[in-house]
């Protein structure tokens, strides 16, 4: 790579992952501040890990596969996959909640970085980015290890900040809102069984 794709690379690698990984972690603390167990509650928190689910494939094959047509083309559509549900999962919590304004920062964030994301690796590689579109070039179908690894340490500590700040965090939000769900049930059935009582 050249100096530019060097210094892209790094950008994409030291700015926007890590930056990227903290939005989701300030995503969770809004909606535990917000108290989202007791409005949007499990559905919104089931949306959340669908979106985990698009975008953590389309992570690990950034970092350990070589970017080929193939994997730019798999990157484009789980981030309008995960576009299309985040917006799913607006149009769904706005209707049961408030979303204040630091939270849809966030949001903006988690929108828009995972396209950065996608549009720098089309840069630094720019061949296969114009196969893929058909303007010059073969594009490359290939699924293959990155001929030059990233450093094991990074790909760990990725591994590792993506479960401390993002998979842990949603698994107590979805914990959560399964026992207020819960306890909203108990406390329905009670006063069911009490009314019926008093008749």
């Amino acid at each position: 790579m050249d100096t530019t794709a060097v210094l892209l690379q790094q950008l994409l690698l030291y700015g926007l992952l890590p930056l990227w990984l903290l939005a989701g972690f300030a995503d969770w603390l809004c909606h535990r501040v917000q108290g989202m167990e007791h409005d949007a509650g499990t559905q919104e928190s089931v949306l959340h890990w669908l979106m985990l689910a698009e975008m953590g494939p389309a992570l690990a094959a950034a970092l350990l596969l070589e970017v080929t047509a193939a994997v730019l083309a798999l990157l484009f559509v789980l981030c309008l996959a995960h576009e299309l549900t985040t917006w799913w999962d607006l149009r769904f919590a706005e209707s049961r909640r408030r979303i204040p304004w630091f939270e849809q920062w966030v949001h903006a964030l988690q929108l828009s970085l995972p396209w950065a994301g996608l549009a720098g690796l089309a840069l630094i590689h720019h061949g296969q980015a114009a196969a893929l579109l058909g303007v010059a070039g073969t594009p490359d179908w290939g699924w293959r290890a990155k001929a030059v690894p990233l450093p094991p340490a990074y790909v760990w500590g990725v591994a590792a900040a993506g479960v401390l700040l993002v998979a842990l965090p949603f698994a107590e939000e979805l914990l959560r809102c399964r026992r207020a769900e819960a306890v909203a049930s108990r406390r329905r059935q009670l006063r069911g069984a009490l009314r019926t009582g008093g008749r």
